[in-house]
């Protein structure tokens, strides 16, 4: 049985342009704030119209690092209008939580991620970055089925783990054919070791 909220999603998305999600193999490596970041930079400096959706059902965190402390319910209007925070449409599932945890595995997680994006109205947006929970797991899976547009930006650090890690997203992104706008070092130092040429490796873009 088809689920009419994919048709709701696709009409959702209809206006936005570019679809940015923010991944990573692994948490801790400032995914969160590179997507944020990107997201104020977008329409601060380059005048965008700019969505930023936390995608992040157990661990949300966008809402810190943009200062949205107020946690009331957005308005509704033949779906949810996100509110406008630092010049951003801004959705997260902390609207829903209030900051308190949400059990959610299997089927919940995919279900929760149709429910928001079928019900958010985004309007026209020039770029709707999506701040990704870390790894490969449902809520990325959904979003590449849900969002066939998306151009995914991969955030690591110069750690061996979080590059063992990234390697396996960006193959599995590369086998199932899903642009990839580039991978992004950070949190290197002086002292870091060059991950330039291993990325360059992988074929994909690396953007310092």
């Amino acid at each position: 049985m088809v689920d009419p909220r994919v048709g709701i999603i696709e009409d959702r998305l209809n206006n936005v342009d570019n679809l940015i999600p923010v991944a990573s193999g692994k948490g801790g490596v400032g995914k969160s704030l590179v997507a944020s970041t990107t997201a104020l930079i977008a329409s601060r400096e380059m005048d965008y119209e700019v969505g930023l959706l936390d995608l992040d059902l157990h661990g949300p965190s966008a809402h810190v690092i943009l200062g949205a402390d107020n946690f009331e319910f957005p308005e509704e209007e033949k779906g949810i209008v996100p509110p406008v925070v630092e010049g951003i449409k801004f959705m997260s599932t902390v609207y829903y939580s209030q900051e308190n945890p949400a059990p959610l595995r299997g089927d919940d997680i995919s279900n929760a991620i149709r429910e928001i994006l079928s019900v958010t109205r985004w309007g026209s947006l020039d770029y709707l970055i999506l701040d990704m929970p870390p790894g490969i797991g449902n809520e990325t899976l959904d979003t590449i089925q849900l969002m066939p547009k998306s151009e995914f930006l991969v955030i690591t650090t110069p750690s061996k783990v979080a590059l063992s890690t990234v390697r396996k997203l960006v193959s599995m992104l590369r086998e199932i054919n899903v642009p990839i706008e580039g991978v992004l070092e950070n949190m290197k130092t002086e002292s870091s070791p060059s991950i330039k040429e291993e990325i360059k490796e992988l074929e994909v873009p690396y953007l310092g």
